[in-house]
């Protein structure tokens, strides 16, 4: 029988060349199963996070070994499935504000989706635990948009564009993981965290990570 490997469960198929990338340069010779369903960020958009339990639970039965989501909006429900399905799952930006609450309480949020924001603000007081934290989340405006219409340049850029716009914080997370990118295109000095990198790393290594 074939090593099970990690399974990663996207909203988005251009997920998977980035985590693809990820597994070449640190770490060669794992097996990475890609599932992409993207009905479940619809869903979640139309009537909320919790709706897509059902379908993402038939998505995932059966899977061996450990799971990564990588979509922030739906990461939540994915890691209240597991001792149904039996096996661990991470969403993918847990390391990620693992990190930011430890660099310090003023954390701001940049999005690409409304629904990303609550799911996301919720993940950073989860991982501050006592810790008072101060969270300013923003939805940045036309990224979506470009996202949509195939222009990743352009939705790096203008992702990018918003951190170089943030005052007055400590550390800025980028809520969705297809914003990683923009993170080598900002000029800001603050600390620009994304999920891709610390999320397979902690998934690899069979939980999480912080």
């Amino acid at each position: 029988m074939p090593p099970a490997g990690l399974t990663l469960l996207h909203t988005s198929p251009v997920h998977v060349p980035v985590f693809d990338a990820l597994r070449d340069e640190r770490h060669p010779g794992a097996v990475l199963r890609h599932l992409v369903v993207p009905r479940l960020l619809d869903l979640a958009r139309e009537a909320g996070p919790g709706a897509v339990a059902a379908q993402m639970r038939e998505v995932l039965e059966g899977v061996r070994g450990s799971v990564l989501v990588t979509c922030s909006t739906v990461g939540a429900v994915a890691e209240s499935l597991a001792p149904r399905l039996g096996v661990p799952v991470l969403r993918v930006d847990r390391p990620m504000a693992a990190d930011a609450v430890r660099r310090g309480p003023r954390i701001v949020v940049l999005a690409a989706l409304a629904s990303t924001v609550g799911p996301t603000e919720e993940l950073l007081a989860e991982e501050a635990g006592g810790r008072a934290v101060s969270v300013r989340s923003e939805v940045v405006d036309g990224a979506w948009e470009r996202f949509e219409a195939g222009d990743g340049r352009g939705y790096l850029e203008v992702v990018a564009r918003a951190a170089d716009a943030v005052e007055g914080a400590d550390v800025i997370v980028l809520a969705q993981a297809s914003m990683a990118g923009a993170a080598r295109l900002v000029r800001t000095g603050l600390p620009v965290l994304s999920s891709p990198a610390p999320g397979l790393a902690a998934a690899l290594l069979g939980g999480r990570m912080g």
